[in-house]
């Protein structure tokens, strides 16, 4: 038979259960609605031609057989994203870890510098696009006329009329606006290191560059393999930037697929709205990010395993 304080303790524990459920309750719901939902979407239509409107035909796995054999666009569009992915990340990853590590030393001055770098990465994506755009427009670009000013071109250049000069510019804006949140993230990891490490490091003679690859980058490896999942599928998964700086020109070679999904989802670019065979491209594109996850996961188990 339960006593007194039993029957407390037990009431106290049911309204503390009760708070917490009701305040993780907003974020499941929107995590439900936001993801699950999508996903049940994706797969109801991705057996059938749908433009959105009238009838919804099934039709087996004609969707696919389109994405394989008659698409080759779609094909280069993850092309794309694997070159501006893995362009980008050769920069981002080593500046956002060097930025990390120059504002770990405790010095004056340096939380202005923290904010001021982090910046770029509050800014809408959209924003950030239409900027870099401006900014290398072949006749009245800031870029340009910095050139022409130093006397490095005698003409304009338009940055934006082949592949590579586009694919370029993408990937600075891309840098532009990420780097920040992967300087934070190692930057939060190096603060975790106890300072008695440094020190006995130091005992040791493990200074500077050396001090680096035996002392602190083993202590943040695990993090460091995070940070760099993160910033891979991020890579992928870009689609605003592309659109809002050069909307996949010139002639679509700038294309990556998240901008190729959403164009044919929406009729965006001349194209019509095919509901059905943009779900089956959005499913063949989860399983190819779920394929590099695990890929990249099994390849920093493996070097783990080699230390």
């Amino acid at each position: 038979m339960m006593t007194q304080e039993d029957k407390a303790g037990h009431k106290r524990m049911s309204n503390d259960n009760v708070r917490a459920i009701m305040m993780i309750a907003p974020f499941l719901i929107g995590f439900i609605l936001f993801s699950y939902v999508p996903i049940i979407y994706i797969l109801r239509y991705a057996f059938t031609d749908y433009s959105g409107f009238g009838e919804c035909r099934f039709t087996g796995l004609e969707n696919f057989v389109r994405i394989f054999k008659r698409d080759p666009d779609f094909w280069q569009s993850i092309v794309n994203a694997f070159l501006l992915a893995a362009g980008k990340l050769a920069v981002e990853i080593p500046l956002a870890l060097g930025l990390a590590l120059l504002l770990n030393r405790k010095l004056r001055g340096m939380n202005f510098f923290r904010v001021t770098l982090f910046m770029p990465s509050v800014i809408s994506a959209v924003i950030i696009g239409l900027i870099f755009s401006l900014m290398f427009a072949s006749h009245n670009g800031m870029v340009n006329a910095m050139l022409q000013h130093l006397g490095i071109i005698s003409k304009p250049i338009n940055w934006f009329n082949t592949k590579w000069k586009a694919m370029f510019i993408l990937g600075i804006a891309s840098v532009w606006q990420n780097y920040g949140i992967n300087m934070i993230f190692f930057l939060m990891t190096l603060q975790s290191i106890p300072q008695e490490l440094y020190d006995c490091a130091s005992l040791d003679g493990a200074k500077g560059i050396k001090g680096f690859f035996y002392v602190i980058f083993p202590v943040i490896a695990p993090i460091f393999q995070s940070i760099l999942l993160v910033a891979i599928v991020g890579s992928l998964k870009i689609c605003d930037l592309v659109i809002s700086c050069t909307n996949g020109q010139p002639g679509g070679t700038t294309e990556v697929v998240m901008t190729y999904i959403y164009k044919s989802f929406f009729g965006k670019s001349g194209r019509n709205i095919e509901v059905g065979y943009a779900s089956a491209m959005s499913l063949i594109t989860a399983v190819i990010l779920c394929l590099v996850t695990v890929v990249y996961l099994n390849a920093t188990k493996k070097l783990k395993e080699l230390e």
